[in-house]
């Protein structure tokens, strides 16, 4: 039994190898995430390569650029970070067209598609004339996303979220939610 897991495990250890060796270039000149705009332009780049490729591709990009991420994860289609500071642990999948700024992310979440983890909440205020305080500054804060959660699809996630929490479809958290709950709406309340 443990031989045929072997072999069922080396094509994709191959494949994983080469999605890495193929992304290397792109993420030296990204600076291994350090340069902002080539990291964010690489990574946007590679969000577009489709199939299953792709989902190799772009994990070996943030494999390489991100401040952590398991090789052994799943990000699809059309999804990209906006940070580099960002961590992806082991066994988690986000699904297509998410965005994702300053998070981490815990071990086995699921997350669905269009789903947008923003870099922390932050009040905006503006000065007299009209402009956005801090804005230049770029201050984000991360958003924690414990380990085993479910994040349904277009959600918008700016707090915290305990540990086995399932936020519902479309929900908007706007406050940490606690462990083992359940969250729906806007604002994203435990049910």
């Amino acid at each position: 039994m443990t031989d045929w897991i072997h072999i069922r495990r080396t094509p994709k250890a191959v494949i994983q190898g080469l999605a890495l060796l193929i992304v290397l270039p792109f993420a030296t000149l990204a600076g291994f995430g350090r340069l902002s705009s080539a990291f964010q332009g690489f990574g946007q780049l590679f969000s577009l390569v489709p199939g299953l490729l792709g989902d190799y591709i772009r994990v070996a990009f943030c494999v390489l650029t991100l401040r952590e991420c398991s090789l052994h994860s799943r990000i699809s289609f059309g999804t990209f970070f906006a940070r580099s500071s960002a961590v992806v642990g082991s066994g988690v999948y986000i699904g297509s067209y998410c965005v994702l700024g300053d998070c981490d992310i815990g071990e086995r979440t699921q997350i669905a598609y269009h789903v947008q983890i923003l870099s922390g909440r932050r009040q905006h205020q503006r000065e007299v004339d009209g402009r956005i305080l801090g804005a230049e500054e770029e201050t984000f804060g991360k958003v924690i996303i414990g380990k085993d959660r479910w994040i349904g699809a277009a959600a918008v996630v700016m707090a915290d979220i305990g540990a086995g929490t399932t936020i519902g479809a479309g929900a908007v958290v706007t406050r940490a939610i606690a462990s083992n709950t359940v969250a729906v709406g806007n604002p994203a309340r435990p049910r």
